[in-house]
């Protein structure tokens, strides 16, 4: 019966790591793209076989939640504003610019929010950390073999020749999945004392691949992230101490804010970038144009970007390139979603989610406790100059949802066992 039970529970673990993978976008896209880079002429990826193992995802996940239905329904009461952003999300095929392709997707956000509250009522946060810890660990040995067996797929060609992209379609997709990765493994050593040289070594061959990516962003956010986890230990000392210390900290940030942003020319061309972060800043004023047109409920959720019959044809028009989103999340949700999307998403997290996350800090002891915040670190960064807000079928609202779900469990209740 313990063989069986643990047979099952690994099953059941081997599911969620397998789809963490599929949700990170590696590595079928680009194995079925034939190794396509930006700029080819070839006709567009077939992306037929990733859609069915998601909707087998949805199909698995649902049978998992319907199992555990009495804690789900526990779990679910106690953050309301995903789930009506999820609904507005579906709801805005009422008004979408393409009502159809907001219902496909609107399904796909619904499936995929699923997968995070699968994720937050079964496993706790340590279980999180360390299923993620896999996932990412397969990620990056599959990109270096990639890289160094075939080349064709892992590293890039084109306007982008040699840059590594590993099990993911470009260099940028690769960067803004590994940056977080990198957080992960650095609080999984911080935890660990028999293996924690195999996940130094983790951290390392994933630095190698974000510098290698050369994804400026996510660079700087990973780099950022890892002073995240070091100067967060502060909310942990006794008020007396942490006041003061958090303001120094504080203060030392925005001053290197200040001196970043006046530099920013300067800084940007050593790094090889322009002023404008490589035309976003270019495109940003014709987003707004296009805001102003439907600001309160936006253009339907997944309307926006999908191709030369939607709105974004005249953006690229304007342009003279075709990007696939505002590279800025917020405003991918503003043009989606409307103002009264965004607002409500802004009040969850600001009102909502982050002061849980600073309170599991608090009330914690192990490594774990950091993940919340570190997280919701990263995605306040990330949609700067990424878009990672509510995606279907995407790795960071997978983990979003599941850490806006958990956080509202007090830590006392978690199951802190290990896997």
């Amino acid at each position: 019966m313990k063989l069986i039970k643990r047979l099952l529970l690994f099953i059941e673990q081997s599911f969620t790591v397998v789809s963490l993978l599929l949700y990170s976008g590696g590595p079928l896209t680009v194995i079925l793209s034939g190794g396509a880079n930006e700029g080819d002429d070839d006709e567009e990826t077939n992306t037929s076989l990733i859609l069915i193992l998601f909707f087998f995802n949805y199909l698995i996940t649902v049978f998992l939640l319907v199992l555990r239905w009495k804690k789900v329904m526990r779990v679910m009461r106690k953050e309301k504003i995903i789930l009506l952003l999820v609904g507005i999300a579906v709801f805005s095929f009422v008004w979408s610019s393409d009502p159809k392709k907001t219902l496909t997707r609107g399904i796909a956000i619904i499936g995929t929010t699923l997968f995070g509250l699968y994720l937050a009522s079964r496993y706790s946060m340590k279980q999180q950390l360390q299923l993620l810890g896999w996932m990412y660990g397969i990620a990056v040995i599959l990109s270096f073999v990639f890289i160094v067996a075939l080349p064709q797929y892992g590293i890039m060609g084109g306007i982008h020749e040699g840059k590594w992209r590993g099990i993911y379609n470009h260099k940028n997709t690769l960067g803004k999945v590994i940056a977080p990765g990198i957080a992960v493994f650095f609080l999984l050593a911080a935890n660990s004392k028999k293996y924690s040289w195999l996940f130094w070594m983790a951290f390392s061959l994933a630095f190698i691949l974000l510098i290698r990516s050369s994804s400026t962003s996510s660079l700087l956010n990973g780099v950022f992230l890892i002073a995240a986890s070091i100067s967060f230990r502060v909310f942990r000392w006794r008020d007396n101490f942490m006041v003061p210390s958090a303001i120094a900290i504080a203060s030392l940030g925005t001053i290197f804010y200040v001196i970043v942003s006046v530099a920013t020319e300067a800084i940007l061309t050593a790094l090889g970038k322009d002023t404008t972060l490589t035309g976003r800043g270019d495109m940003w004023p014709y987003i707004f144009e296009m805001i102003a047109k439907k600001p309160f409920l936006g253009y339907g959720y997944g309307a926006f970007w999908s191709g030369p019959d939607t709105p974004s044809f005249y953006i690229w028009q304007a342009t003279g390139w075709t990007p696939p989103n505002s590279h800025n999340g917020y405003l991918d949700l503003w043009l989606q979603i409307g103002l009264f999307g965004l607002l409500i998403y802004t009040f969850g997290f600001l009102a909502g989610t982050l002061p849980k996350t600073f309170y599991w800090l608090r009330a914690t002891k192990t490594s774990e406790g950091f993940w919340p915040l570190i997280y919701m670190t990263y995605m306040l960064l990330a949609n700067v100059s990424e878009t990672t807000l509510m995606i279907q079928n995407d790795l960071f609202w997978v983990v979003y949802v599941a850490i806006a779900f958990s956080v509202q469990i007090p830590p006392e209740s978690h199951k802190l066992s290990a896997i």
